[in-house]
């Protein structure tokens, strides 16, 4: 009889001890298991599973293979978020932010706040938003703690970090492409608050190229699928399909036009011009590439930068715009602004042949904004025949600019492997 006591409370301490699965079978005291998105146990009981943790809980005070180990495992140590909670907390949103660019790095503030806020909602339900924004923080996570981003993703054995943040990425993608093999609102939404993530993960392994084609996708898909309002005849203005999609143009506008520090000195300045957050020269050339870049870059960012802030006012309009002659009105606006962006153009090629110097690399990440710029204005309110083709030939465009700066920054990468070969240490900006 004693035994049987004892056996018994055996089985109430191992039930009381539920530390894994989701929050419905740790609230019931029950094993779960664990199955993705929702664990079968409650399916099959009739429960509503409210699903498991927050993708992006921020793990302060761990190393990153303890952090992802834990969950892989068990998600040991990290505070459950119910899906049908309706809003995120803070410092969850303060960390995607943050990651959602490298030049967070440097202390910029990106303003990306409702953008995070929207993406982990849907993570809550939506397992390849869920694993989109678990690479993203693998990898920053991985980045932060290399140091370096030559050393960090060109090692020939990555960490633990690196690898799970890859096999994420690959998760989402896939999850993403079944999703989008029938395409419904949900559908589209998830794939435009994913595609803001692949931009974000390819620019912290240093892809451009990459980068540049999840840009060209997304804004397709906003296009194609009618995201705001556009004429399709001289005076007919046809209101958005699906007004409620992520706008991923906006998005991209405020990841680039956030600041930089080219006025701080080459230890800690960010010379990229937009994103990129390495040196990408030997010592020498770092010391000719500032001197161009505070004689170049201020002027010529800040003027793109005011373009950008009233580009991203005429799209605000543009989604609010209720009647043909109002949208005709934003017509003269889009003009203007793509004069702007070409007058912008000229003067910096004059200031390039003024320098007679080979063309700095914070210039090419300033040329990739510009051309992102103008693919953007091109296709607000139109979606005329002959768009496409002059869409096609700015985008070929972007394609070629973000190819040059991909092989700069491969050819900086093994520099820096052959610098650290000889024991020299490897520049980080």
């Amino acid at each position: 009889m004693t035994g049987s006591l004892v056996a018994r409370k055996r089985n109430i301490q191992c039930k009381t001890k539920v530390k894994t699965g989701c929050a419905t079978c740790r609230i019931r005291k029950v094993k779960c298991d664990e199955n993705k998105p929702f664990c079968q146990k409650c399916v099959d009981t009739g429960r509503t599973c409210d699903g498991y943790e927050s993708p992006f809980r921020s793990l302060t005070g761990r190393s990153i293979n303890n952090a992802h180990a834990g969950s892989i495992k068990s998600g040991a140590g990290l505070q459950p978020i119910r899906p049908n909670l309706t809003e995120i907390a803070p410092q969850d949103i303060d960390l995607l932010n943050r990651y959602f660019s490298t030049k967070t790095m440097f202390d910029v503030k990106l303003g990306c706040d409702e953008e995070a806020r929207q993406i982990l909602q849907a993570s809550l339900t939506d397992p390849p938003i869920r694993h989109a924004v678990s690479s993203l923080r693998a990898l920053r996570e991985h980045l932060e703690t290399s140091g370096d981003v030559a050393a960090s993703f060109a090692q020939e054995t990555p960490s633990y970090g690196y690898e799970f943040g890859l096999q994420k990425y690959c998760m989402a993608l896939g999850g993403l492409a079944a999703n989008l093999s029938s395409p419904g609102f949900n559908g589209l939404k998830s794939a435009l608050l994913c595609c803001q993530i692949f931009i974000s993960i390819e620019q912290v392994r240093g892809n451009y190229a990459a980068m540049a084609q999840h840009m060209i996708q997304g804004l397709s898909i906003m296009h194609e699928y009618w995201a705001r309002s556009h004429f399709v005849a001289a005076n007919k203005l046809v209101s958005a399909h699906h007004d409620q999609l992520p706008l991923l143009d906006v998005f991209i506008i405020k990841l680039f036009a956030a600041p930089c520090k080219f006025a701080d000195p080459p230890a800690t300045a960010d010379i990229s011009g937009t994103t990129v957050a390495v040196c990408v020269m030997s010592p020498h050339q770092q010391t000719v590439e500032s001197r161009r870049l505070r004689t170049i870059a201020p002027d010529m960012r800040t003027e793109l930068t005011r373009i950008a802030a009233t580009t991203l006012e005429f799209l605000g309009k543009v989604s609010h715009v209720e009647s043909a002659g109002n949208a005709l009105q934003l017509l003269s606006e889009k003009a203007s602004l793509l004069d702007s962006l070409e007058s912008w153009l000229v003067d910096l090629e004059l200031v390039l042949t003024d320098i007679r110097a080979p063309e700095p690399i914070s210039v090419s990440f300033l040329r990739f904004f510009h051309q992102i710029l103008k693919i953007i204005l091109l296709g607000a309110l139109d979606s005329s025949p002959d768009l496409y083709a002059e869409l096609r030939t700015e985008i070929d465009r972007l394609k070629g600019v973000a190819s040059n700066i991909d092989e700069r920054v491969k050819a900086y990468r093994t520099w820096s492997g052959t610098s650290s070969g000889r024991g020299e240490p490897s520049k980080v900006r």
